[in-house]
């Protein structure tokens, strides 16, 4: 019986770690929040926990079933930009935590989950904000812009 309780808290634990990652998701308007989250985290870690974390197969199928949740996430907008690439990172991200902590491994799970919200979030820390490479996009050239001259005009005469 000890051991039904000792699978419980795994599972409960993906819970909680899943869930914040999922609140702060559902915070900043992503697609997918706090429950879609939690029901990831829950199910891989409950699978893990269930199989004891020695099935590659087992893992391969929750990475496999994740891939299509992340898919889903994933759309164009109006000026063929992808929206929800972090979002199904996130995802990607909370499925492996599950797998983490559903093995058995609590520490590695929370420092995990530390590590995903703090990279989530180095837009709005103060000081962190400094390191994020979006604040600077606008001083350098898109990999997609056509290159110029030091004139300003585009070299190539057909564009």
């Amino acid at each position: 019986m000890s051991a039904d309780w000792s699978l419980l808290l795994r599972v409960l634990a993906a819970l909680v770690l899943a869930y914040v990652v999922g609140f702060e998701r559902g915070l900043r308007g992503s697609p997918a929040g706090d429950r879609t989250f939690a029901l990831i985290g829950v199910a891989a870690a409950a699978l893990t926990a269930a199989v004891g974390g020695t099935s590659p197969q087992a893992i391969a199928g929750i990475v496999t079933g994740v891939g299509f949740v992340g898919a889903a996430v994933v759309f164009r907008t109006e000026h063929a930009l992808l929206r929800g690439v972090t979002t199904a990172s996130a995802i990607f991200a909370v499925a492996a935590i599950g797998v983490v902590v559903g093995s058995g491994h609590y520490i590695l799970g929370v420092v995990t989950t530390a590590a995903v919200l703090l990279i989530l979030e180095i837009r709005n820390i103060p000081l962190l904000s400094r390191i994020d490479a979006q604040r600077y996009a606008d001083s350098f050239r898109n990999d997609w812009d056509p290159p110029t001259t030091p004139g300003g005009t585009n070299p190539d005469p057909t564009t």
